[in-house]
């Protein structure tokens, strides 16, 4: 990371008669999150710890503002977060979600923001989100308006998973394995037990049983292995999302009005290649243009 700054600029920080000027033209970074139960060893805040600390790193990067996390989302799934038989998740219904999400999402739009990033940590909230993003999208809100939103999972790169994980079981099946628990050994190590428990068969994606057996799908809500973590890992992980997160939303590949933006450039050298392994390269560092514009 850069290391401009120490910590992100919090947009609840600013006064009602600030917030109009300072996000105008701006970028704003909102983690979404959850209460979950992720097994004996990690605490029920992984979801939400994690999404806070991509949004902060992404917002030091482009000199953003972050919203306040989002805590509580959909509920926790036997395939994909363990079930609701494992005391500690706190979650909403999905209607009730998309709700929230739609209703908030509205009124923050009406700030004059340039783009808004939002990063998921939940896996069960991904379709709820981009529901919610729709329905905005529909009511005609973000016309003026770059959206960027995804789980910080999906812009790990397969040849990542590839070289640094053995037997990758499947992000759905990554709930409190080797990812997540290298993760909080690099950020969060004194919330982190010495417990490191296996399952090793992971379930498969895309399939809703019931009545479910909890202790064939996983092992104490762990879905997958964890053998392997490190924080060394986390750290390298945390990294390579990062770097993809602000190329993506710096280059704007793929938006319709992306290159017209007076605060964004065209990357030197040629644009990426959109096959291959990025990992390695740092994305292109970019200072504030005339006007107190940034990406």
């Amino acid at each position: 990371m850069s290391g401009e700054r120490t910590a992100p600029r919090r947009l609840t920080d600013l006064t009602s008669t600030q917030v109009t000027d300072a996000v105008r033209g701006r970028t704003v970074v909102w983690p979404i999150g959850a209460v979950e139960q992720h097994g004996p060893h990690l605490p029920l805040s992984v979801d939400l710890l994690l999404a806070e600390a991509f949004a902060d790193g992404i917002a030091r990067e482009l000199d953003a503002f972050t919203l306040p996390a989002q805590a509580f989302g959909a509920r926790s799934l036997p395939q994909s977060g363990g079930g609701l038989q494992f005391p500690g998740t706190v979650h909403v219904t999905g209607g009730t979600l998309i709700d929230l999400l739609r209703e908030t999402l509205t009124s923050l739009v009406q700030l004059p923001m340039a783009r808004l990033v939002v990063v998921n940590g939940h896996y069960e909230n991904e379709p709820f989100l981009f529901e919610a993003l729709d329905q905005v999208r529909q009511q005609g809100l973000l016309d003026s308006t770059e959206v960027f939103a995804f789980s910080w999972w999906s812009l790990v790169r397969d040849t990542w998973t590839d070289a640094e994980i053995a037997e990758f079981p499947g992000w759905h099946a990554e709930h409190a394995g080797v990812t997540e628990t290298s993760l909080m050994l690099h950020l969060h190590p004194d919330l982190v037990t010495a417990e490191r428990p296996d399952h090793d068969r992971p379930p498969r994606a895309g399939v809703y049983l019931h009545p479910v057996d909890v202790e064939q799908i996983s092992n104490r809500g762990i879905l997958s292995s964890t053998s392997g973590s490190s924080a060394a890992l986390g750290e390298k992980l945390l990294r390579h999302v990062l770097d993809e997160a602000v190329t993506l939303v710096r280059e704007g590949e793929g938006l319709l009005f992306a290159q017209t933006r007076p605060d964004r450039r065209r990357p030197t050298g040629g644009r990426r290649a959109a096959t291959g392994d990025h990992s390695s390269r740092a994305p292109e560092r970019r200072t504030a243009q005339p006007g107190g514009k940034h990406p």
